[in-house]
């Protein structure tokens, strides 16, 4: 009997140390599995993604780098694949409303993870909340998608240029304006031809010397004219260079605006005959009577009229004037043979 309880009592001990090795197994295990903590120091979040790129239940979540958690369920919602995941507590003053969680590798074999941003703005998310959705910086199925659209717009470029569609389009298959363009060529490359001649301005001026020169010595007096300006000689220089002079001239400017503003309110003469339609009416209307007194004359009405056309009239006149200073004159000479006084007494 007594080695029989010795027996029993050894084999207790062996399988109480036994489960307990397990469990300790089991929680280093379920602790360095990739699984975050135990499940009293975790909190759940959801993110949806419309492409998960191999990321599967059990898969790493990141912050900033740092594994801190894990995946525990997908499903379908939609057209988009919303994921379950777990996080330390401790992480929950780091991600919060403004963190972007991306779909990110553990490897180059292309095993998926979950990474997000640590953020001090927003406040911290509640369990079961959403985290953002962003894109992935530099991943691989963004650079896919990438070449796909690039190599889709090319092929739409290509597909262009064969139509005959745009500039490079009508070159490649327009015939006539590969002509056009064939003696444009031709056309350049004769007018180089002359130019390396030395015909035309432009021809002399790169093969003969003088006309450098002469070109040469007028862009030095040019430079001696601005030069003059700059140091304020010269009408014009003194209105770059004078500030009295530039003042004169705006106070010209500004009278005149001021003669402009007074003959458009209609002040004085000149601005009542620009504005005052009576004045001008009665202008329109001496105009008008001026016109019918020359007409009248040109037509020899009246006695001025008779004067200025009948040629027998000026020559009457004429002779009339003539026989008046001659008798004037006689008159001078002999004023007792005109003017003879009687004096008769009753």
């Amino acid at each position: 009997m007594p080695r029989t309880r010795s027996l029993a009592w050894a084999e207790l001990k062996i399988g109480i140390l036994t489960v307990v090795a397990l469990i300790i197994a089991a929680a280093l295990i379920f602790a360095l599995g990739g699984q975050g903590g135990f499940f009293w120091q975790r909190y759940p979040l959801k993110v949806r993604f419309p492409n998960v790129a191999g990321i599967k239940a059990g898969s790493p979540v990141r912050v900033a780098g740092v594994e801190v958690g894990s995946v525990t369920n997908m499903r379908f919602a939609g057209s988009e694949v919303e994921i379950e995941f777990q996080l330390l507590k401790s992480m929950r003053d780091r991600v919060r409303t403004t963190s972007v969680a991306t779909v990110g590798s553990v490897s180059l074999l292309g095993e998926g993870a979950i990474d997000m941003t640590a953020r001090t703005d927003g406040t911290p998310l509640p369990d079961w909340g959403y985290v953002k959705y962003g894109a992935a910086v530099g991943s691989l199925s963004t650079l896919t998608e990438q070449a796909s659209q690039g190599l889709e717009q090319v092929s739409l470029l290509i597909k262009d240029l064969r139509a005959g569609r745009g500039t490079a389009g009508k070159l490649l298959t327009d015939e006539a304006l590969y002509g056009r363009m064939t003696d444009l060529t031709g056309a350049a490359s004769s007018v180089m031809k002359t130019l390396q001649q030395g015909r035309g301005s432009l021809g002399r001026l790169l093969t003969d010397p003088t006309t450098a020169r002469e070109l040469e010595t007028s862009l030095t007096n040019l430079s001696a004219v601005t030069q003059r300006l700059s140091a304020g000689e010269g009408s014009l220089g003194k209105l770059l260079k004078d500030e009295q002079f530039a003042q004169t001239l705006t106070d010209t400017t500004r009278n005149f605006q001021t003669v402009s503003a007074r003959l458009n309110k209609g002040e004085g003469t000149a601005g009542k005959l620009l504005t005052d339609d009576a004045l001008y009416t009665r202008l329109m209307g001496l105009v008008e009577r001026f016109e019918r007194v020359a007409t009248q004359l040109n037509e020899g009405q009246g006695s001025a009229g008779r004067l200025l056309n009948d040629r027998q009239l000026y020559d009457n006149l004429n002779q009339a004037a003539g026989d008046l200073r001659s008798l004037i004159a006689d008159i001078r000479k002999d004023p007792r043979k005109y003017l003879s006084v009687k004096v008769s007494i009753f």
